[in-house]
């Protein structure tokens, strides 16, 4: 991917937080609407004072750091809404590599210079599990993964991944089932995935995935399989492309990206495999509304508020809310979901604003987005999805998280021979 677009493609997540808020009351609620542009002004005295910071937060990305236009980049814009809103000073810092981040982890912690140190990603289990005890005074709070043990000084907060992903699935079954109508082809539906490394919060997302390709395959009666790939990365855009490439030869006509930077080259490919006559397909984004990068072959994004996940820990600590354990957030408390157009025009607004959008306006990559989701998604595919969205949000089916890798595997293994209640710890599907 060219060096100056992907320095352009992190201008515009930069500019997120400066252009506005990301809202939430509490994690019990549901977000309010993005509105782009919101701006607070105080009278003058004619003297600046600065104000003691009510907290001071340190928020430590996981190695890919800030530019993946997802995960890192989304933790970052929730840490930016905290210091408008909440007063707080925060600084950042990316660990050079896996091996640096326990002893990065220890060296801050022994300063005793934060309030609450926020952890993005499952790559600081190990490291938080080798530190937090150490310094029982120092507030932790692990962003999409959990330590496994409960203490006073850590909060993990996760998200139910997998009621996302349900819902992508059956909508990218959808989609590829209206692609093969439209080019005469027989034979399975066939959706993919490029995922990053095979860590706790991707099985769920591959579970979630498949969960809902399955449901789509029995309320339609259609077979549907899915192609999932691992790049072992979330940083290398080439790895992205070759293994979205790879997936497109094998006949999937929908990719979900879950690799953070490297799904973007799989954008890459899914448009050149267009451009190019070799059929119809679409992209899907994941954490971040990524539709703006390229409309036209981008249909959806599944939503993943890791800003509201690290703003929400650092509102426990300055309003006196804290409480170690494990917290979730879902499709019920608005921190998993779609993008709808309202996301998709906001996300695009940062594009125009930074000179991004070229050739395109906010308003025209809504437009754009619009007519291919009428056009390529069924509305029997809305049906269905909304009715699996119901029946979450209601609690009737709650998603099995699984607990080792073996039982990840013998989940997904039940789930393509059409075994639904597999994945579920709650309800059943019949």
């Amino acid at each position: 991917m060219n060096r100056n677009l992907l320095i352009a493609l992190v201008i515009v997540i930069v500019a997120a937080a400066l252009a506005t808020a990301v809202l939430l009351a509490k994690p019990s609620e549901k977000p309010s609407p993005i509105t782009p542009g919101e701006t607070s002004t105080t009278p003058s005295t004619g003297v600046e004072t600065k104000p003691k910071p009510k907290a001071k937060v340190l928020v430590l990305f996981d190695v890919g750091g800030r530019g993946d236009l997802s995960f890192n980049d989304m933790a970052w814009l929730g840490a930016e809404r905290a210091a408008r809103e909440l007063g707080v000073e925060v600084k950042y810092s990316t660990p050079r590599s896996q091996a640096d981040m326990q002893p990065l982890l220890e060296r801050l912690s022994k300063t005793g210079e934060y309030d609450v140190i926020i952890l993005v990603g499952f790559l600081w289990t190990d490291p938080l599990n080798k530190t937090a005890d150490k310094f029982p005074q120092q507030k932790y709070a692990l962003i999409d993964a959990t330590t496994g043990v409960v203490r006073e000084n850590e909060i993990d907060i996760l998200f139910r991944e997998q009621e996302c992903a349900a819902l992508i699935g059956v909508l990218a079954a959808g989609i590829a089932d209206k692609i093969m109508q439209v080019e005469g082809e027989t034979g399975p539906i066939k959706i993919g995935a490029v995922a990053g490394m095979d860590i706790p919060p991707l099985w769920k997302f591959h579970i979630g995935y498949l969960f809902g390709a399955k449901y789509y395959e029995l309320k339609t009666g259609k077979k549907v399989e899915l192609l999932w790939t691992y790049t072992g990365t979330f940083t290398d855009t080439q790895k992205g492309y070759r293994a979205a490439w790879d997936l497109l030869q094998k006949g999937a006509k929908v990719l979900y990206g879950l690799a953070g930077l490297t799904h973007v080259g799989m954008f890459d490919a899914v448009r050149e495999w267009n451009e190019k006559g070799y059929g119809i397909a679409f992209a899907i984004g994941q954490d971040a509304s990524q539709e703006w990068y390229d409309p036209y072959h981008i249909i959806l994004s599944g939503a993943k508020r890791v800003d509201v996940a690290v703003y929400t820990a650092i509102r426990n600590v300055v309003e006196g809310n804290w409480e170690g354990g494990i917290h979730t957030l879902g499709l019920k408390e608005g921190g998993v979901g779609i993008w709808d157009l309202e996301g998709v025009k906001w996300f695009a607004q940062l594009a125009y604003e930074t000179g991004r959008l070229k050739d395109l306006t906010p308003e025209e990559v809504v437009k754009i987005v619009k007519e291919q989701r009428e056009k390529w998604i069924p509305q029997e595919a809305w049906k269905i999805m909304e009715e699996l969205k119901e029946k979450i949000m209601k609690g009737e089916i709650v998603f099995k998280t699984p607990k080792s890798h073996d039982e990840y595997i013998a989940i997904i293994k039940e789930l393509e021979k059409g075994n639904l209640n597999a994945a579920l710890e709650k309800g059943s599907i019949s």
